[in-house]
């Protein structure tokens, strides 16, 4: 039977596990994404396990959180992180470029490939097609040292829109709808995917980061169906062919078709 986009990603990815609903899965990272909130304790533990270069395809050290300097906390934070990026091979990026999710999505987002990220809104990376994950610090410095990251695994949604917005109705309307639907506690352990059956302004990716937005813990992805390379295509950003085609009958825990009337 065909698989879902995610479903893909994580067979991609498999390091051990059966990819039943509820079993344990070990997963293979590609990225990993740190602020400087949460970065510091993360890359402490990295150099504690003596491995010279993070062994990832990419990490990131974003510094946008803790930028007031009113005392030499901060700042040494700062410093320390710039040191310790350089050191091990991790792009590091200043204050002032911006906050660390946006930036990775349109920096360094790809399709098909896994992120972890000690920042909550890590699952920003679904809106270009990754399979994207908030996660502690202790598991985002295993993952840079080459090791794996547990999960269950999922259950699968499918979100079917029809129709069009009325004005000023934006992406996290339809996500707050869907939240409605599902509550909070339908959403844990589920991975949710959007689509539509034709070209929809649903599915341009400005809009599909608020579809995989964090309050459906610990797994939200929101996979494109069509177009995530022409977004990344004019901010330069390496990019692979999606590893999908169009799925006639995915395997899904449940399905919704939602026409806006919103």
């Amino acid at each position: 039977m065909s698989k879902t986009i995610a479903e893909k990603i994580i067979a991609a990815h498999l390091i051990s596990g059966d990819m039943t609903p509820g079993s344990e899965v070990a997963l293979r990272i590609d990225q990993t994404l740190t602020q400087d909130a949460t970065g510091t304790m993360a890359y402490l533990e990295f150099e504690t396990m003596g491995i010279p270069r993070v062994k990832t395809e990419l990490s990131v050290a974003y510094v946008d959180h803790n930028t007031l300097q009113c005392g030499f906390e901060n700042a040494d934070d700062h410093r320390y992180l710039q040191t310790v990026a350089s050191k091990h091979g991790v792009w590091f990026s200043r204050p002032g470029n911006g906050i660390c999710h946006q930036v990775h999505l349109e920096r360094f987002g790809k399709p098909g490939k896994t992120l972890i990220g000690s920042d909550s809104h890590t699952p920003t990376g679904g809106g270009l097609g990754m399979l994207s994950f908030g996660a502690g610090g202790m598991d985002v410095a295993v993952a840079m040292g080459g090791g794996a990251y547990y999960i269950t695994m999922p259950k699968m949604f499918k979100v079917n829109l029809t129709g069009k917005l009325r004005p000023f109705v934006t992406a996290k309307d339809v996500s707050l709808e869907i939240l409605r639907i599902l509550s909070v506690k339908g959403g844990v352990g589920a991975i949710i995917e959007w689509g539509a059956s034709r070209p929809s302004p649903f599915l341009s990716v400005p809009p599909s980061p608020t579809w995989a937005p964090n309050w459906v813990q610990p797994l939200l992805s929101s996979p494109l169906m069509r177009s995530p390379g022409n977004f990344s295509r004019p901010r330069a950003v390496s990019r692979t062919s999606p590893p999908w085609k169009a799925i006639p009958m995915p395997t899904m825990t449940g399905s919704l078709t939602l026409t806006s009337a919103l």
